[in-house]
C-alpha cells in the first residue's frame, strides 16, 4: 500500500515538473519510443567521454545470437553505470538496432524528469514482466541487472564479484518467455568511485528499503563530493581501464510457466549463469591487473629517465608504490590468462556441484588477492 501510495504521488510529481518546465513526458510502458537519432546524438558526445576515462577492451560481440534474447550483466558504477553506455555503443557500432537492447529500468530511474527525457528515448522501458513480453514478442533484446542497486552500489571490496543477491526474476523471466540468456560480464567500471559501505542496515533503519525499494544508503568516496552517505549525486569518474567481454549464449532447456515455477530448476540454472560470470570476472580482473601494472611500469620508467634515478631507486619506488597497493605486484603476471580458454562442459558440471554443496568458492584466497586490484 506504501509503496502504491509513493509512486501515486511520485508520478504526480513528476508530471508537474514536466508540464512546468515544457518537457515531453514518455510512457514508460510504451516500446516506441526508442529513437534512432537519439541514440545517434547520444554516441556523439559520450563515446569520446567514455573512452577517454575507461579506454575499454570489450570482446565476444560476435558471440550475440540474432533474434529475441536477454542480455544478463553484472552492474557497476553507481548512478553513472558507465558499462550500461560502454555496452551500448559497442552493440550498436557493430550489429545496429537489432543487438542494442531496451534496458528494464526501476521506476524512479525512468519517470524522474530529466531522465526521462534522456534515458526513455535510448531504450529503457519501466521493469515488469508485461514490458518485457511486449518486447520479446516484437523480437527483440533486453537488458536486465538482477543486482540492482545492490550491485551498483557494492563495497569496493567487492568490486570483481558477481553480486545477484536471492534475485531470480531475470531467470523466471528468460524460462518463461523461452528466450537465451546473453551474459555480459565488466571488470574496472566500479573502480571510477569507492563505496565504503553499501548501508544496508541504514537502509532498513530508515525504512527505504519498504517506501523505495532501496535496499542500499551507501557511504561513498567520490569526485568532487567527497564523502557522502546516500545515493551520491553524478561524480567525475576516476580515469580507469574497462575490460567487457560478451560471453556464450545460454540456451536454457525448458521454458514455459511450469519450468519457471520449478524453485528447484530455476535456482539450478542460477548457479550455472552466476557461476559462468564470476568466473569469468575473475580472469578479466585479473588481465585488466596485469595491464594496469605494464602502463604504470612505463609511466615510471618515462618518469625515472626524465629525473635521472638509478636502477635501484627506481626498483624501490616500484616496492613501495606495491606495498602501498597503487600497483599490482607481480605475481599477477604469473596468474594471468592472455586466452579464453576453452571451457569443458563436464568440469563445469563438477563446478556447479561443488558451487551447491559449498565446498568450493570462486574468488578466494590467493587468487581474489590479485581479482580485488
Amino acid at each position: 500500500m506504501t509503496e502504491r501510495c509513493v509512486a501515486k504521488w511520485a508520478h504526480r510529481g513528476d508530471m508537474l515538473a514536466a508540464t512546468r518546465f515544457g518537457m515531453r513526458r514518455y510512457d514508460v510502458d510504451s516500446i516506441d519510443n526508442r529513437d534512432r537519432k537519439a541514440i545517434e546524438r547520444t554516441l556523439k558526445v559520450l563515446e569520446p567521454v567514455l573512452e577517454r576515462f575507461f579506454s575499454p577492451v570489450i570482446r565476444g560481440l560476435d558471440r550475440v545470437p540474432s533474434g529475441p534474447g536477454l542480455y544478463v550483466a553484472n552492474h557497476n558504477g553507481g548512478v553513472l553505470f558507465p558499462d550500461t553506455y560502454v555496452l551500448g555503443a559497442a552493440l550498436y557500432r557493430h550489429g545496429g538496432l537489432e543487438d542494442l537492447p531496451y534496458a528494464l529500468a526501476h521506476d524512479m530511474a525512468v519517470r524522474t524528469p530529466i531522465a526521462n527525457q534522456i534515458l526513455v528515448p535510448l531504450g529503457g522501458v519501466r521493469a515488469s514482466p508485461a514490458n518485457a513480453h511486449k518486447l520479446f514478442e516484437a523480437g527483440r533484446k533486453v537488458l536486465v541487472y538482477p543486482g540492482g542497486d545492490v550491485e551498483a552500489l557494492r563495497p569496493f571490496k567487492d568490486r570483481d564479484k558477481i553480486v545477484f543477491g536471492e534475485r531470480r526474476g531475470y531467470l523466471r523471466l528468460a524460462i518463461e518467455e523461452g528466450v537465451p540468456l546473453i551474459p555480459v560480464v565488466t571488470a574496472g567500471a566500479h573502480a571510477g568511485l569507492m563505496v565504503l559501505d553499501d548501508g544496508g542496515r541504514i537502509a532498513r533503519w530508515l525504512g527505504i528499503d519498504r517506501l523505495l525499494r532501496v535496499k542500499v544508503c551507501p557511504v561513498v568516496l567520490s569526485v568532487p563530493w567527497g564523502l557522502t552517505i546516500g545515493f551520491p549525486p553524478p561524480y567525475v569518474p576516476v580515469p580507469t581501464r574497462m575490460f567487457m567481454e560478451v560471453l556464450e549464449p545460454i540456451e536454457l532447456d525448458r521454458a514455459g510457466p511450469e519450468a519457471a515455477n520449478d524453485r528447484e530448476y530455476v535456482e539450478r540454472c542460477h548457479r550455472r549463469v552466476v557461476g559462468t560470470m564470476q568466473a569469468s570476472l575473475t580472469r578479466l580482473a585479473r588481465e585488466r591487473a596485469v595491464d594496469k601494472r605494464a602502463r604504470q611500469l612505463s609511466t615510471l620508467d618515462r618518469v625515472v629517465d626524465w629525473v635521472g634515478l638509478s636502477p635501484e631507486q627506481r626498483d624501490a619506488i616500484e616496492e613501495l608504490a606495491v606495498r602501498a597497493h597503487v600497483m599490482p605486484g607481480r605475481e599477477v603476471e604469473r596468474l594471468a590468462w592472455t586466452t579464453v580458454p576453452p571451457v569443458d562442459e563436464r568440469e563445469r558440471e563438477v563446478e556447479l556441484d561443488e558451487l551447491e554443496s559449498g565446498e568450493h568458492v570462486i574468488g578466494v584466497g590467493a587468487e581474489s588477492a590479485v581479482a580485488r586490484v
